[in-house]
């Protein structure tokens, strides 16, 4: 029989148990998206007033493509890894769950819907050959 004290039982938990790992991926999360960022808002800024055939040839094109679909994935897994922390912290019982799973939904309908357009516009550059 193992006795494990309490402080036993508490070492190499953190403060919350798994909310140490929580923490560093919303860190890293945000450190990626303050470098993305700003590099994807220069290259759109390009394009504000453009035709659309320019846009699409811009975002056919291997960087600017690749660096949306990182910024749309990455930014909506911190949107809802972050509301769900605000929804724990202030709303309990079945609401809170209710509003994790809409959350985590409009997440990945918004990233679902984001890829889906940047495709087509990868795929329309392609077919055009730009």
């Amino acid at each position: 029989m193992r006795y494990l004290t309490d402080r036993k039982r508490a070492v190499g938990k953190g403060a919350s148990g798994t909310g140490t790992e929580h923490h560093w991926w919303m860190s890293a999360s945000a450190v990626a998206l303050a470098f993305m960022i700003p590099t994807w808002l220069f290259i759109v800024g390009t394009t504000l007033g453009a035709d659309q055939q320019t846009v699409i040839s811009t975002f056919a094109s291997p960087f600017p493509a690749i660096l949306t679909a990182l910024i749309v994935i990455v930014g909506m897994q911190h949107f809802a890894k972050g509301t769900e922390v605000w929804i724990e912290d202030y709303v309990h019982g079945t609401a809170g769950k209710a509003l994790k799973i809409a959350m985590h939904s409009l997440a990945y309908v918004i990233m679902a819907t984001a890829l889906y357009a940047l495709g087509k516009m990868v795929f329309i550059g392609l077919l055009l050959g730009n």
